[in-house]
């Protein structure tokens, strides 16, 4: 069984245009990923997706390995799939390359010791979210699983609402996801469903047409790169871990 890290990394962003290039510590935050999934011993292989040559130069100039994807992608999803395209692998591991504090660890509670028996197997990473502010923030993507973890729904909004009990684990997808190669042709080749297209998560795609997306839970968290005042919260968190 070979499994590829994909670290799908583009260079526009309404925020923070060039944000894969941001600099932390004297160093590209693309550099920061790419550094700790390396340090992930079940990943056979390891490949940032960009789709612009500046990124694919301060790759080459780090030594990371990279490859140039179109630029019409609207999800990191499109864009794994056209890795999935030209480097085989049995499962593809979705790393979101404005994370520059990922634990490896994380990947370990999603990767399986056996290739699945699901041809179209999908999984996502989740966390448990401590704040009701974040439970009301749109920006984190809510889910709600049945008793197997498979997911039954991804929103925006607060899921479940609270009316009967508020003791309840409220968790977001995060950008750990887990991907077959029948699974991302599935995706390349089914036209976006309603309610992907309502909550803006392309997940919804596999889970309103009858395909299982399983969920596991980590402790390991981690801050999502947006705006120039998160870059200052990462390098505060890393300057405190004595990585400067």
């Amino acid at each position: 069984m070979k499994i590829l890290g994909v670290i799908p990394a583009r260079y526009q962003s309404s925020r923070l245009p060039g944000k894969p290039l941001a600099d932390i510590l004297g160093k590209p935050m693309i550099w920061w990923v790419y550094r700790a999934a390396k340090k992930c011993p079940l990943l056979d292989d390891l490949v940032i997706a960009t789709d612009d040559e500046r990124i694919l130069k301060v790759c080459e100039d780090y030594g990371m390995k990279a490859v140039m994807t179109s630029r019409d992608h609207d999800t990191p999803t499109a864009r794994i799939h056209e890795v999935s395209c030209l480097l085989e692998a049995d499962l593809y591991l979705q790393i979101m390359g404005d994370e520059p504090l990922i634990d490896p660890r994380a990947f370990e509670l999603i990767l399986p010791k056996e290739l699945p028996q699901d041809p179209y197997y999908v999984a996502g990473v989740t966390n448990i979210m401590e704040r009701p502010s974040d439970v009301v923030d749109f920006s984190n993507q809510k889910v709600v699983c049945n008793k197997n973890r498979d997911i039954l729904m991804i929103s925006r909004s607060p899921i479940p609402y609270p009316r009967g009990t508020a003791d309840f684990d409220y968790e977001k997808i995060t950008g750990i996801q887990l991907f077959s190669k029948k699974a991302l042709d599935f995706y390349a080749e089914t036209p976006k469903s309603a309610l992907e297209v309502a909550e803006e998560n392309d997940l919804m795609r596999f889970i309103e047409n009858g395909h299982t997306v399983h969920a596991v839970v980590s402790p390991y968290k981690t801050v999502s790169v947006d705006t120039p005042k998160d870059i200052g919260i990462v390098t505060e968190i890393l300057t405190a871990r004595g990585e400067n």
